[in-house]
């Protein structure tokens, strides 16, 4: 089947049901060393029905301040979604009936090194790059089952349509 990829880079938002944007600023760096690898982000809201799995299958239920692993899956359901903030300041908002994988993410807030791979499987996400995207631009992708999509340090909505 063939899946329709839409991109838009503005300011409009996914839907009126999809989550507030969560605006603030990059974590300090106060955490850790071993807290700052186990942990990618923080959800900051959560509406509906939204389930975390890990990269060992574990699903659990997501609610606001839950940490979200440098390997995990995002699930919203119908009239559904979350906002997501990572280490490096970067937004994501997962819109309705969405699957989506952080399958990849390090940062060093030190100096400001660091990358991610997000994979949208189904569904939509709003992202606003944070320190990584406006430091190293090549080092934020986002994947499609049908594209990649590099980005240079913007505001963009990605949709997929169709079953995963």
């Amino acid at each position: 089947m063939n899946k329709r990829i839409a991109i838009t880079l503005s300011g409009l938002f996914l839907a009126a049901n999809t989550c507030a944007l969560a605006q603030t600023a990059p974590a300090v760096a106060s955490e850790t060393a071993a807290t700052s690898e186990a942990r990618a982000g923080t959800l900051k809201s959560v509406r509906g029905d939204v389930r975390l799995l890990s990269a060992d299958g574990a699903a659990r239920a997501a609610g606001p301040g839950d940490a979200v692993a440098p390997i995990d899956r995002i699930v919203t359901g119908a009239d559904s979604g979350a906002s997501v903030v990572l280490r490096d300041g970067t937004s994501m908002v997962v819109g309705p009936s969405s699957r989506l994988d952080l399958k990849q993410f390090h940062f060093d807030a030190t100096t400001q090194d660091g990358g991610m791979l997000v994979s949208l499987l189904r569904g939509s996400l709003r992202m606003i790059t944070g320190l990584i995207g406006k430091t190293h631009p090549d080092a934020v992708r986002v994947e499609t089952q049908t594209a990649v999509i590099g980005i240079r340090g913007t505001d963009f909505i990605v949709q997929v349509d169709g079953q995963p």
